[in-house]
């Protein structure tokens, strides 16, 4: 039985959490227009979470909704400050009509609360248990009108197309051709896109006959499933505790790669300090553009020395580069530099390990030069079957299933480079 002082303490939460996330959406450079702040503090969070307590509903966090047999986590409701930023990139008038990729209930009431009585918010999802779920949750906190349907993503939803923004919640490798064919000529997808395995939330406008992004910030969410599908390449190197990613493309010779960790690894370091909790995403895609052999290395700890070098207070970023002959990889690293500061540097395996470490030094020199506190790339995506004259000239390309990718950075052809060594 809900009592009065159950409503008052859930609304002193919901007034604190919207504040926390006002917040921290202005410190990222996202300030809450006053229709999204009034949505935050209208919906009522913890009816979208009942697994959990109020003050965990309310916090600054994601609450799990559902795990696979193998334990992987298949549907979250985000975390509110990621949820707000996504808003704001949709900037959702009253009147639109929204579809939401990835259901649970909660961010579709408010976008329900954005486009109003005039509006039409469809929230949609691969999976039948999360969205019966949506459906019981959304019918309790009296958001009825909002429409769940059950559905593969790859192909959009047609039923209630065209829409004038498609959120998607759910972390997406590709943009698929449903989604530009179902939305309005002056429409918006609001989407986590994973370009060589870094996640950002673009918000992509139709201009002409591409995409480009009008706003992207970090992000993080759970993997698509169903046919857009895409796990990436993953190479073993020790066992199952260390590994190299490849979320596009792969090694060309992945056995040359055999027997590496047990060379000695070779150390490069840039000069560059940063302090510990100082954020820097855009170095991850600096390096992606810097190095076609980008990857991500993968470390499991758990049980012992993984057999690569960490160094005191921790491996911070997992970003790595594989040479073109495929027998020597180097990875991003850091060694302390004094009270919660660090230098950034690699390491090296193989007989290029070396050369590969130098280079990633000096792409450090030259981000820290250029580019450390802006500017920041522009995205786009492209049909396929684009020339790449029609490209934008110095840009990374990233060739999807449907898209190309393009990661352009300001004078990007201008700028002095190092180019990973060749051999």
């Amino acid at each position: 039985m809900t009592t009065d002082n159950d409503v008052q303490d859930a609304a002193a939460l919901r007034d604190a959490m919207t504040t926390a996330v006002a917040t921290t959406c202005a410190e990222w450079g996202f300030p809450l227009p006053v229709q999204v702040e009034a949505a935050f503090r209208t919906v009522p969070r913890h009816l979208f979470a009942p697994e959990v307590s109020p003050e965990k509903a309310y916090a600054l966090d994601i609450v799990e909704v559902k795990r696979s047999e193998h334990g992987v986590l298949t549907s979250t409701m985000s975390a509110p400050e990621t949820q707000a930023v996504q808003l704001v990139q949709a900037d959702i008038s009253p009147g639109m009509r929204v579809l939401e990729i990835g259901s649970g209930g909660y961010f579709a009431s408010l976008i329900s609360e954005l486009v109003g009585p005039t509006g039409q918010v469809t929230s949609m999802d691969i999976d039948a248990d999360v969205i019966s779920r949506a459906r019981a949750c959304l019918d309790a906190a009296g958001y009825e009108r909002v429409r769940v349907a059950t559905g593969d993503a790859e192909y959009g939803l047609k039923a209630d197309a065209p829409y004038d923004r498609i959120m998607v919640t759910v972390g997406a490798w590709d943009i698929p051709p449903a989604w530009r064919q179902q939305l309005a000529p002056r429409g918006r997808i609001v989407v986590p896109l994973r370009m060589k395995g870094i996640s950002r939330s673009l918000a992509l406008e139709p201009a002409n006959d591409h995409l480009v992004a009008v706003s992207q910030v970090l992000s993080g969410f759970v993997w698509m499933q169903g046919a857009g599908a895409n796990d990436g390449h993953l190479w073993l190197l020790r066992g199952k505790k260390v590994g190299l990613r490849f979320d596009d493309g792969s090694l060309e010779r992945p056995s040359a790669l055999d027997g590496v960790l047990d060379s000695e690894p070779a150390a490069a370091w840039s000069g560059v300090t940063v302090q510990r909790s100082e954020p820097f995403p855009d170095l991850a895609l600096w390096m992606a553009t810097a190095f076609p052999g980008f990857c991500h290395l993968v470390v499991d700890t758990s049980d012992g020395d993984p057999g690569v070098a960490v160094e005191p207070g921790g491996r911070q970023f997992p970003f790595a580069a594989v040479d073109d002959d495929s027998d020597s990889f180097a990875y991003l690293s850091v060694r302390p530099a004094g009270e919660g500061v660090v230098e950034m540097g690699a390491h090296g395996y193989g007989p290029h390990g070396s050369q590969i470490a130098e280079a990633i030094a000096e792409q450090v020199r030259v981000w820290n030069r250029d580019y450390r506190n802006g500017p920041s790339p522009d995205f786009a995506v492209w049909p396929i079957g684009t020339p790449e004259t029609a490209l934008p000239e110095g840009a990374l390309v990233i060739d999807k299933r449907h898209t190309k990718i393009t990661i352009s950075w300001p004078d990007v052809a201008a700028r002095s480079q190092v180019a990973p060594p060749t051999q």
